[in-house]
């Protein structure tokens, strides 16, 4: 069982929305422990103060480093023998991305501190193992970008998505966009199913979802396959697409 634990200031921000739908399905099949610590509750500051001015000046406030150290070495106490992956969501970080979400998948335990105000004490920097980015854009807080990353890793964990392939087929996962995909009605205000995914044949419906996987990927995010080795049959569709796009 994979154990999660997230330092924040603000825990119901966390607790609410990882309480519910898969995740929370995951933690009630025991294939999942969240734990979300307040750290201010760590501060040695009688006032419980988790923020300081800068040294040299500068705008904003920093987070202090005593607050987390400390909850994290609570945290170590709990589960010294458990291989951990200690992530500081922060702006400069790494951008995060499905193969760094397969990464985590692996881990026994992943530790997310969210940081809030202008940025953190630099020595904080010392207790992590990763500093990761949700994207080029900065938010008020990284609560929202812990979810994501826990969102986007649970998932990956055995036995959580009812279907097991789904994971394994998913956009980003393959390296291609996720190919176009119908369910009933057949016909929907003139708008019909592809015919070839109603004949039974597997390894027609294979090669057009192949294909297609590759014309929405070629469309969308070219970008894909400048990383992709392609197949003899990848080269052959995307010949056959580009012909086909003019």
């Amino acid at each position: 069982m994979m154990r999660i634990d997230v330092l924040t200031l603000f825990p119901k921000m966390i607790e609410g929305p990882l309480g519910e739908s898969i995740i929370g399905k995951a933690v009630e099949k025991e294939l999942l422990e969240i734990n979300v610590h307040d750290f201010r509750q760590y501060s040695d500051n009688k006032h419980k103060q988790v923020d300081d001015y800068p040294y040299g000046g500068g705008a904003g406030m920093l987070l202090k480093v005593q607050p987390i150290h400390d909850n994290l070495q609570v945290i170590e106490a709990e589960t010294a023998n458990q291989k951990k992956r200690v992530i500081l969501l922060d702006p400069a970080g790494k951008p995060f991305d499905q193969k760094m979400a397969e990464e985590f998948s692996q881990e026994e335990q992943l530790i997310f501190i969210c940081g809030h105000y202008e940025g953190y004490d630099e020595r904080i920097r010392s207790l992590v193992t990763d500093e990761v980015s949700l994207g080029d854009y900065v938010l008020t807080g990284g609560e929202l970008g812990a979810m994501v990353m826990i969102d986007a890793t649970v998932r990956l964990l055995p036995d959580v998505l009812g279907n097991q392939t789904s994971a394994k087929t998913d956009s980003h996962s393959t390296g291609l966009l996720e190919h176009p995909q119908y369910t009933r009605p057949a016909e929907f205000e003139g708008m019909g199913v592809p015919e070839v995914l109603m004949n039974g044949n597997h390894r027609l419906i294979e090669e057009w979802q192949l294909k297609e996987s590759l014309r929405r990927t070629y469309l969308r995010r070219p970008d894909m396959l400048e990383k992709l080795e392609l197949t003899p049959e990848m080269m052959k569709f995307l010949a056959e697409i580009k012909q086909e796009e003019q």
